[in-house]
């Protein structure tokens, strides 16, 4: 009887026990010192890959090198334009299979941070918003709105439903340990006042009524009502303190470099630094990292915002675009995670205890009482190297940098001595050949005719095609007398026409009378150039071209794009001839994308012109097509496309994205990484093109017949237009 009741006691307990450490198994919380996963606390590091910028099949080995390379977490923006294309209508099929990302990331073994926003800025297009957003009617974005709260929040729901529904949260045993809501909203809070206030406390209150079972942050806003966490965006973070004594220091966003402009240079953070900055952000109690960008990737299709942001957006991370390893960036920081993972328990565990050691230089001792101490040795002299003394021993510190003793002792890492080969990035040309190239021209003869939209005046662009196209038609005729001075003989008439951005060419009579664009500095511009006109009817078309919609500013969602007032002709004999309010045709797109030559189907159905391309007279808006097979090996592929002006290329119905041979302005002649880092700082590749290889993806290909489509707008080369392999040497 009494081993009976031992028996049934042992069973009671260890019954107890299991369903405690179910209970506990998934349980994320927080204390100051850290986020508290399954009980412990952790120094976190993350990183952050998206998944609609590489493809399925890229994503498994992009979290392993990850995972390689130290990190504990991926960290991704939900990005709502892509998953809601229309009201009601969702997508998550392919590169937007947001619930296939997730479980990779956690059949690789690591944890998430799910970053819904869903305003996500990104460089992304709209910053994420559907652009559809826009006409609900009285709808204010990101403001204290009614119809703004309803829809975001019906998003919102509709994320966290789908993780709920997966198990994904780690409260139901899944990877996600952080859910982010909003986005980097300071500015408009202060902008917006009381009513900034406002709209904040209810998104946290919305977000954590979602019962998610894992914290929520927000970053950049430090009024994030409890009990969501606030959180420090930037190239350093060692001075952002949270706004709650009892919340911990979180970084969701330490950027590795700076994204990219067409017309602008290539910028590059050196990795001493920003090993640096993480180090003096761990240093100072910070518990959890997430560098901005890990693995960057390509704005496949239109999905660049900006204006103008390159369709690369590498970000100068440690995987670059390709997902190819870029050392030393890579490496180091593994190092750096590597010294940093054996002081954890010490630092998750005291306050450091900070002494002076020189004028610019400090040290931070973390001590448990448990026999564990670790040290960090900072030389904040960005000139001179310093000797220390700390513990009875001698230290020699390099300028801006920061030696970690995870025993007080030895010196296991210092940010500025980088024991890592550096590798060199070479596209070199691929076996395969682009075959029979083949011309059509974009049809214009009929534009007034196809129109959809008359009005009169001018109409704002996104108004009229809703981004359903980086272009629209505008056009008009004018009437010329036969009297006039310049038939005789005089100097042609001049057209002026102002834009609010991006792009515009101008078309007389079916002919090309010149283009003009606004730049990454200022969207806005005038053309202005002589027209031929004749006696009688002139028909004026002119394409306006939209290069990604802005992302990021206050109200932005109510900026212009397209032509705009005033639109006139001068050197008549009356003087000036205001077009402005007359009648104006509208056409949304290109004839091309709506009879879909980028897919097989398409290009086979209209009569394409075989061409010598060598010898052809290069003409604005033309089509070109080729085939090609597969290049041999594994090796990533891009397109060289050097030769080519503006425009868009697809391979197999498959958008590569946006291409602009622009080329880059700026400052390269020094870079250093002692002393503070900005955007300016380092900068690469002035006067050659910002971008001239474009990722394309191995898994969009066939083994042979791929078929590539480019449309030109200003009149390239195609006939110089390559396919590469993109390989890394040591």
């Amino acid at each position: 009887m009494e081993t009976n009741s031992v028996s049934k006691l042992l069973s009671l307990w260890l019954m107890a026990s299991f369903m405690g450490s179910t209970l506990i198994q998934g349980s994320v919380t927080y204390d100051r010192k850290s986020i508290v996963v399954n009980g412990q606390r952790k120094i976190l590091i993350s990183g952050s890959i998206h998944y609609p910028r590489s493809t399925p099949d890229m994503w498994e080995g992009l979290i392993q090198k990850a995972k390689d390379g130290g990190l504990d977490v991926i960290d991704t923006y939900v990005f709502w334009n892509v998953h809601e294309p229309s009201p009601g209508n969702y997508d998550f099929e392919g590169r937007f299979d947001l619930v296939k990302f997730i479980k990779t990331v956690q059949k690789v073994g690591l944890y998430a941070t799910l970053r819904i926003g869903p305003y996500i800025c990104a460089e992304w297009n709209f910053g994420g918003f559907p652009v559809w957003l826009k006409y609900v009617p009285g709808i204010n974005f990101r403001a204290d709105n009614e119809p703004f709260k309803m829809s975001m929040q019906g998003f919102t729901q509709k994320i966290v439903r789908m993780m709920k529904n997966e198990n994904l949260f780690a409260s139901q045993g899944g990877p996600i340990i952080l859910s982010q809501i909003e986005n980097e909203y300071g500015a408009e809070s202060k902008a917006y006042g009381a009513a900034g206030l406002s709209y904040v406390t209810w998104a946290a209150k919305m977000a954590v009524g979602l019962d998610t079972g894992v914290p929520w942050v927000m970053c950049k806003e430090d009024d994030a009502p409890d009990p969501v966490i606030n959180a420090c965006n930037g190239f350093y973070c060692d001075a952002f303190s949270p706004n709650k004594p009892y919340k911990p220091t979180i970084w969701t966003e330490a950027w590795s470099g700076w994204f990219t402009e067409f017309g602008g240079p290539i910028h590059h953070r050196p990795v001493q630094d920003l090993a640096f900055a993480v180090a003096r952000f761990i240093q100072n109690g910070g518990s959890y990292v997430n560098y901005y960008m890990y693995h960057g990737g390509t704005n496949f299709g239109r999905s660049a915002g900006g204006p103008f942001i390159t369709t690369s957006y590498d970000y100068d991370a440690p995987i670059d675009e390709y997902g190819l390893i870029r050392q030393p960036k890579y490496g180091h920081l593994k190092e750096l995670h590597s010294a940093i993972k054996q002081c954890e328990h010490a630092l998750v565990s005291s306050d450091p205890t900070i002494t002076s050691l020189g004028t610019h230089q400090k040290v931070y001792v973390f001590s448990s009482g448990q026999g564990t101490c670790a040290a960090f040795l900072s030389n904040y002299d960005s000139k001179s190297a310093a000797r220390v003394i700390y513990n009875n021993m001698l230290y020699n510190l390099h300028p801006w940098s920061i030696s970690i003793l995870p025993d007080c002792r030895n010196v296991v890492f210092n940010t500025a001595t980088i024991g890592v080969q550096t590798s060199e990035i070479q596209m070199l040309p691929s076996n395969s050949n682009l075959l029979s190239w083949e011309t059509y021209g974009e049809d214009i003869s009929s534009l007034e005719e196809s129109s959809s939209v008359a009005a009169v005046g001018l109409l704002e662009q996104i108004n009229v095609t809703r981004d359903a196209s980086d272009y629209l038609w505008y056009t008009t005729s004018v009437e010329i007398s036969s009297s006039e001075s310049f038939l005789k003989g005089g100097q042609k008439p001049t057209l002026t026409v102002a834009s609010a951005g991006h792009g515009v060419h101008v078309f007389i009579n079916g002919q090309f009378a010149g283009s003009a664009f606004g730049t990454r500095e200022k969207r806005g511009f005038t053309f202005t150039g002589p027209v031929n006109l004749g006696a009688g009817t002139n028909k004026i078309a002119l394409l306006s071209v939209a290069v990604g919609l802005p992302n990021v500013g206050l109200h932005y969602e109510t900026w212009k794009t397209g032509i705009t007032a005033p639109v006139f002709l001068s050197g008549l004999n009356q003087g000036k001839k205001d077009l402005t309010s007359q009648k104006w045709s509208y056409q949304v797109g290109l004839k091309g994308e709506a009879m879909n030559l980028v897919s097989p189907d398409g290009a086979s159905s209209v009569d394409w012109i075989q061409s010598t391309l060598a010898i052809q007279t290069q003409q604005p808006l033309t089509w070109y097509k080729a085939y090609f097979n597969a290049p041999e090996g594994n090796e990533p592929l891009a397109l060289d496309l050097q030769s080519m002006g503006k425009g868009q290329v697809w391979i197999n119905g498959q958008s590569i994205g946006r291409y602009l041979m622009s080329y880059a302005k700026g400052d390269c002649n020094f870079c250093s990484y002692r002393g503070t880092f900005k955007s300016s700082k380092c900068q690469l590749g002035c006067n050659q093109p910002t971008q001239r290889w474009y990722h394309v993806p191995r898994s969009w290909l066939k083994a042979t017949q791929n078929l590539l489509v480019i449309f030109e707008e200003l009149g390239g080369d195609a006939s110089k237009v390559t396919i590469m392999k993109r390989s890394v040497i040591s």
